[in-house]
This record gives structure tokens, sequence and C-alpha cells, in this order.
């Protein structure tokens, strides 16, 4: 049986809350704990439907085991902890006209101005979070395993996918060889054989992650090809095959949520790869500055 250590601290109360404390909490965690902690952050539709049966069953645990998370978070019991779970749900999954009604309901005098107000704030809280947060030395390892690289593969699918496209036109315009993996016509699983671990990628994705994102990903990665990921959570599927990953949480406004954080990130990446391979390139002699 696993030994529990019993780390006291304030009950989280919505889920950005809770999974941080869960990364947090993840090292010290008991292995069966930190096993469906990981699964419930992957899956968190899946626990806000599920039973504890079924719960249990999916994340390939004892029943009892979700019931010693939840005490070991400081819950009540594992419906304590499944109502964070919830409620996360209901402000998730609202259709987009669902979101716009609940705007239209906030009683704002001005709405329009409430609207981009509420945009700004959530997109300065990302880049807040992002800047207290990012670690400049994986930044910078990054940048040399990136910089190395002969050509650098872009992943990125679905709400990601402007962060490629973002990052193919900067590229494009330093110079800097790139394949964004994102074919009209189905063929990226090609695409990727053609890599070799002289080459780099760089994978986006955040939850519910994109299958095809993180098959590519891993498929890289177990062939030799360095992964540098960009994602939500320790427990991303991403996070887990990456040679460096970094964290990025966007904050939303009325269930709408940006890439502002995101974007900021990959902005840096073309610039410092050309900055270091500018280093790198021996310099030229006062010869050759004439010639």
């Amino acid at each position: 049986m696993d030994n529990e250590v019993k780390l006291p601290t304030k009950v989280p109360r919505d889920f950005e809350s809770l999974r941080s404390t869960i990364i947090e909490r993840k090292n010290a965690m008991p292995k069966r704990l930190a096993q469906v902690a990981a699964f419930a952050l992957t899956n968190p539709d899946e626990i806000a439907f599920g039973t504890t049966a079924s719960i249990a069953a999916a994340s390939e645990v004892q029943p009892s085991t979700l019931v010693r998370l939840a005490h070991h978070l400081g819950y009540e019991g594992f419906s304590d902890l499944q109502s964070i779970f919830r409620e996360r749900l209901r402000d998730r999954t609202l259709s987009y006209e669902e979101r716009l009604v609940s705007l239209e309901q906030s009683g704002a005098e001005d709405e329009d101005a409430s609207i981009l107000s509420g945009f700004l704030s959530a997109a300065s809280q990302s880049i807040n979070r992002l800047a207290a947060s990012v670690q400049t030395e994986a930044f910078a390892r990054s940048v040399d395993i990136l910089a190395a690289a002969d050509t650098i593969y872009l992943i990125a699918k679905r709400r990601s996918y402007p962060l490629t496209a973002h990052m193919t036109y900067a590229f494009s315009k330093l110079g800097i060889r790139h394949q964004i993996v994102a074919s009209p016509n189905g063929v990226d699983p090609e695409l990727v054989q053609f890599a070799t671990p002289r080459d780099a990628a760089i994978a986006a994705s955040f939850s519910p992650y994109a299958a095809e994102s993180l098959t590519q990903s891993q498929e890289l990665a177990d062939r030799g090809v360095p992964v540098i990921a960009i994602t939500d959570s320790a427990f991303s599927p991403l996070a887990a095959c990456a040679t460096h990953w970094f964290e990025v949480a966007e904050s939303d406004f009325a269930g709408f949520r940006s890439l502002s954080a995101s974007m900021a990130l990959i902005m840096a990446f073309p610039v410092a790869i050309a900055e270091r391979r500018r280093k790198m390139t021996p310099a030229k002699t006062t010869k050759d500055k004439m010639e």
C-alpha cells in the first residue's frame, strides 16, 4: 500500500487552483494517487461525468484510491472533489451562442467596452502568469537545440494552429528552415517521417489535446528528434514526450480563451534562434567586409 504524506493546504475551490495544487504536489504524492491525479487533469470531462467505478476503471486504480486522493487534497470525499470538475465543465462547455447570451445578461452599461476590457484583462493575466513562471534556463536550452537543428518541424492543430502559422511567417522572414505539419491533403504522417535526430520540433497542444499532435510528437521523440513542447499541464501527454516543455495557462473571458501568452512565447523563439545562429556564424574578416 502507498504511504500517504499529509500536506495540509488550503482546499482549492476552483479548477485552476486545484490543477496548480496537484502539479505542485505531484512529486510528493504516492504512486497510485499521482496516477489518478494525472488521469484527472488529462481527462477532466471523464471525472465530471463518470461514476466512481467508471473513473477507477479508466484510470486503472481501485475506487478507494479516488477517495484517498480527495482526502489527500483536503476534500471531504470524492464527490466534493468531483464538484470542482463539474463546475469547470459548466464554465467551459457553453456553446458560443450561450457565451454570447451570458455576456448580454451581464448588465454592463457599455457592452462593447466591457467585452474589450474583459479580453484585454484576460490577456494581461495570462502574460503576467507566464512571465512569473517561465524558466529562462529552459528557454535558453531550447533555443540551443532549435538553433542547431537542420529543419524545425512545427506541430499544432485546432485552437493551437495559429501558433505554428505565425512561426512559419517569422521563420520564413528570418531564413530558418522549417516544415509546418499541417498539410491540407492529409500527408502529415509522411511529412514527419523525413525528420531525423539532426532536426527538432516545436509542438503545441492544450486540453482537450489534439490526438494527431500527440501522436506525431511521440513518434518524433521515439526516433530521437528533440521536441520542444508548449502545453498546459505537467501531466499533459505532450509534456511526457518533450525534451523541454513550457506550461502556459491561458485565462479566459466569458468562456472564450485566447492564445495571448502562448503567442508571446512562440514569438520569442524565431528571434532568439536567429540571434543564436548569427552568433554561431564565424565573424567576417575585414577583407570580407570590404569586398
